[in-house]
């Protein structure tokens, strides 16, 4: 007899729950579950960090919050700039094609006043460091690198916020430089760093793309991921624009001879050979090119002590030596993706990355001064370079990290972990 008060208790019960469920499934119905952003198949950046670090901001991350504010604000500085195009300068590479890429020898100058039967100033002398404003006006130098920084800092940027307006900004800017027909550049540098009345263009210009375009690779993956009006035409075009590039890179006198250099220009060279063929697909060129560094690189290149050399020689040794290591770090960056630690190569005498970020730490910290030759000291340059190696697990590193000076600018590792040269030469 007790059993059917048991009974209608249990179905008053289960009435109730259905009931309560139904608003459950309605909530849930109208706030879907958060779909985790996509990972970009970058060249340099890890594109599994990024994933990371936008789930991390999205959940409201303050230290996170804090580099997206210096992150957007780089970014909607552009919005109201460019697009710029090759064939915006006043006249045209000595070869006469618009299209194709100019710049100028940036410490070469005029060894005579100029005039009409010399307007150049001809002939032109060499003074290292010193940088000719000419290189600045009348050639695409400047507007190159607006239109590397501006799609790497637009596309990030979109990635993170998920704003439309920077990915269509990036790709208007992209367009305009590589794909547009009347706008577009050859996939050449074939008159980069002229010198007046001496070169119609030189192999170390290809330094002009080495320093900077593996940032504009890194945002064309992450535009690859859904960014607005960044279309399938787009991605078709670019590709090959970025395959007749590196074969032209591969193939020319020019790319021969910057893969032959033994400073700065051969690292660059074979950070940007790498990560254009892992971009275009040639993963084995890519693991070749990182592969190789070890013995053509890192031992002849980096002393003992952990010095470089050839760029102490420089009158701005500072700044040099941290470039070279930009172009080192993201070359054991893209070694990540094709399984190759350059981390942990030892040359004969001990020889390694490692030894060369350790070098610069007391600079860095400002725990003594830097004992060469620097023409304008910025201790901020190291700081990519100190996260990169605290990151790959140097000690020595991971301890200066809270002694850095932050970058103008703000310090933006956390949101993009691939080194910068951020005491820009050009400045």
């Amino acid at each position: 007899m007790r059993a059917r008060p048991r009974l209608g208790v249990l179905l008053a019960a289960l009435v109730a729950l259905i009931a309560g469920a139904v608003p459950a499934a309605s909530a849930q119905a109208a706030h879907p579950a958060h779909t985790a952003p996509k990972v970009p198949r970058t060249a340099v950046l890890d594109g599994s960090r990024l994933q990371q670090a936008k789930i991390r901001l999205d959940r409201g991350d303050p230290q996170l919050r804090r580099a997206a504010r210096a992150l957007t604000a780089r970014a909607d500085g552009w919005l109201n700039q460019g697009p710029w195009t090759v064939v915006d300068k006043p006249r045209p590479a000595p070869g006469g094609d618009v299209h194709d890429y100019l710049s100028q020898a940036p410490y070469w100058w005029p060894s005579q006043p100029p005039t009409a039967d010399n307007p150049w100033g001809c002939p032109y002398v060499q003074r290292d460091g010193q940088r000719n404003p000419e290189v600045d006006t009348g050639t695409d130098r400047q507007d190159v690198e607006k239109v590397f920084d501006s799609a790497y800092d637009l596309s990030l940027a979109w990635y993170y916020t998920g704003e439309k307006r920077y990915a269509v900004k990036a790709g208007q800017i992209l367009r305009a430089w590589f794909l547009t027909p009347a706008t577009r550049m050859n996939p050449n540098l074939d008159h980069a760093q002229f010198i007046p009345c001496k070169y119609d263009g030189r192999a170390i210009g290809i330094i002009d793309f080495s320093q900077s375009y593996t940032s504009v690779l890194d945002a064309l993956a992450i535009l690859d991921t859904g960014a607005a009006g960044w279309t399938r035409t787009d991605r078709t075009a670019m590709a090959k624009w970025n395959s007749d590039f590196l074969g032209w890179l591969r193939d020319s006198d020019f790319g021969k001879q910057e893969g032959a250099a033994a400073n700065n220009h051969g690292t660059f060279y074979d950070m940007q050979l790498a990560a254009l063929a892992y971009a275009t697909g040639d993963k084995e060129l890519a693991r070749r090119t990182v592969l190789d560094a070890r013995d053509k690189r890192i031992a002849p290149q980096i002393a003992a002590d952990g010095s470089q050399p050839q760029e102490l020689a420089r009158t701005r040794s500072w700044h040099y030596s941290t470039f070279d290591l930009v172009a080192y770090t993201r070359l054991a960056d893209i070694g990540r993706h094709v399984g190759v630690n350059l981390w942990t190569y030892r040359g004969p005498d001990g020889q390694s990355l490692f030894g060369a970020v350790d070098y610069l730490l007391p600079a860095a910290t400002a725990a003594a001064p830097w004992p060469h030759p620097e023409l304008e000291f910025h201790r901020y340059a190291a700081a990519d370079i100190v996260h990169a190696a605290a990151d790959a697990g140097d000690p020595r590193a991971r301890k200066a990290v809270r002694l850095l000076e932050e970058p103008p600018g703000g310090d933006l590792w956390a949101l993009r972990p691939a080194a910068e040269q951020l005491d820009s030469i050009a400045g």
